[in-house]
């Protein structure tokens, strides 16, 4: 479903992607974990258009879109959560969920309210305060939020940018296993994480990477026996 081939970024003079080349297959969920600074951030932010491939591809279901706007890379089915969550604090949960619906604005009304009624199933705390202004939702709540809102563009790959980041282990929880519900459905995901473990846990197949490069891929499952990522990542 995306390939990326040999794909270096660099900020100014500074490489953070050095020939990074990765698959996701459909239907499946893909991890990539690492310590910080190890690229995985600048991994998804190139794949979907917030920066610039100096070199290598990006092919997505058999369509080159390295460096297209990422508004196109949207239009033609990835979404991403980013890290950080990056709710809008000022407006309703409402008004959150309905922007992720932008990039179908001239879709029928009633498929943007279906979808409304999909999020709030998957995350009913966010039914309960949609009128409630993003900004005061819990850390948790605001990450349920950017899910949701990244679920409204209908993708057919999410990517995720640390999940868990600054969240209490219930909620962990809870937003994997919604993870999970989803990807039950079909969705293909692709999941940076720094819980190596509960990412290797969840997902199909994972890779390692270090200073810009894929140090170590496999099936996620042989990859939490492997003595190296235990040494480093599992502790």
């Amino acid at each position: 479903m995306l390939r990326v081939d040999k794909l270096s970024t660099f900020y100014g003079n500074i490489q953070a992607l050095r020939d990074v080349s990765i698959r996701t297959r459909r239907g499946n969920i893909t991890t990539i974990i690492g310590a910080n600074g190890a690229g995985k951030s600048t991994l998804l932010r190139t794949i979907v258009g917030l920066e610039r491939a100096r070199h290598g591809l990006v092919i997505y279901e058999d369509r080159d879109i390295t460096n297209l706007k990422a508004n196109k890379i949207v239009h033609s089915g990835i979404s991403l959560v980013p890290q950080g969550r990056q709710v809008f604090g000022d407006m309703t949960v409402a008004e959150n969920l309905q922007l992720g619906a932008y990039v179908r604005r001239f879709s029928q009304g009633a498929e943007t309210a279906a979808d409304l009624e999909m999020v709030y199933d998957l995350f009913p705390v966010l039914a309960e305060r949609k009128k409630q202004t993003a900004g005061t939702l819990s850390g948790g709540e605001q990450q349920m939020l950017a899910v949701g809102r990244a679920l409204m563009s209908r993708p057919r790959l999410l990517l995720l940018d640390e999940p868990s980041m600054g969240l209490a282990p219930r909620v962990i929880q809870s937003i994997f296993k919604t993870l999970n519900e989803l990807h039950e459905q079909g969705l293909t995901i692709l999941l940076v994480e720094q819980d190596a473990k509960i990412a290797l846990e969840t997902a199909d197949y994972g890779y390692v990477m270090k200073t810009g490069k894929v140090a170590l891929e496999g099936e996620a499952a042989k990859l939490l026996e492997n003595e190296e990522v235990k040494r480093i990542y599992l502790g």
